[in-house]
């Protein structure tokens, strides 16, 4: 059987790739345990910059495998139990990671897939793309992450009204709604994509991860909270090399040369 994730690497971009493609990379014990372990991997590699999360096939990820649940039977809590004790760890690793993680979307992304969908920093989907939560249609409440990300991607009243109806949302859509950043042009994903993924790794990795870690934080945080831990943030940013070379460069009118060892001071 064929590896229900792919890891591959191109220079400092780590590819993450579902590959479950005849079930429209439907999530079953497996694939979950093989993306913790890729998530894993790539977290803990200071030789990858950014991460691209993607999918073989037609569809990004239909969520949990219904057909395996179905065959669950009386067992079915303890399989989404057992499901859920790998996909939430991987989940929370992209979402946590010290690096940017992209997400390339085509198809239709339901349940837990949407929540894998719009994890990435930034969201890209092709136009064919489309989004639901889909829980309610097999009464069943959300995982994923999706109760923590879509409140604050789309807003509370929003997010109650995808996650009630499980009603289905176009590209267009949740560009517009902010549920993910842009629409690409048919055909032009990888291109994007890419493209994306390599500006990302040539810029200061140390700051973006920093980044990352102010927004999560800034909706649960006092202001007062929050510009302290700003404060804390960029002092430490300026007394590594990445944040000291930044400075340098602009003032020297140069372009800056971030390195993966610049990154790595930053954990």
């Amino acid at each position: 059987m064929p590896e229900p994730v792919l890891l591959d690497r191109n220079g400092t971009i780590a590819y993450i790739t579902l590959n479950r493609p005849e079930r429209g990379n439907a999530i079953d014990v497996p694939l979950a345990c093989a993306l913790l372990e890729a998530t894993t991997a790539v977290e803990t590699d200071d030789g990858v910059r950014c991460v691209v999360l993607r999918a073989n096939g037609p569809m990004f990820c239909v969520g949990g495998d219904v057909k395996g649940l179905y065959a669950a039977g009386d067992a079915l809590a303890t399989l989404l139990d057992d499901i859920l004790a790998y996909l939430h760890p991987a989940i929370g690793r992209l979402a946590s990671m010290n690096k940017p993680v992209i997400s390339a979307i085509q198809g239709p992304s339901a349940g837990a897939g949407l929540g894998l969908a719009v994890v990435g920093d930034i969201a890209l989907a092709e136009p064919t793309a489309h989004f639901t939560t889909a829980y309610s249609k097999i009464g069943l409440s959300p995982d994923g992450g999706t109760t923590w990300l879509l409140p604050k991607l789309v807003g509370l009243r929003r997010a109650q009204e995808l996650s009630l109806t499980s009603c289905r949302v176009s590209a267009d859509e949740a560009a517009a709604i902010g549920l993910i950043t842009r629409v690409v042009p048919q055909g032009a994903l990888a291109y994007e994509v890419d493209a994306l993924a390599e500006e990302l790794a040539n810029s200061a990795v140390g700051a973006l991860g920093r980044t990352k870690r102010l927004l999560l934080a800034s909706a649960e945080a006092a202001f007062d909270e929050q510009l302290e831990a700003e404060r804390e943030n960029i002092v430490r940013q300026g007394s590594t090399s990445e944040g000291k070379s930044g400075v340098a460069a602009f003032i020297e009118r140069r372009k800056p040369n971030f390195g993966a060892s610049e990154a790595k001071q930053d954990r």
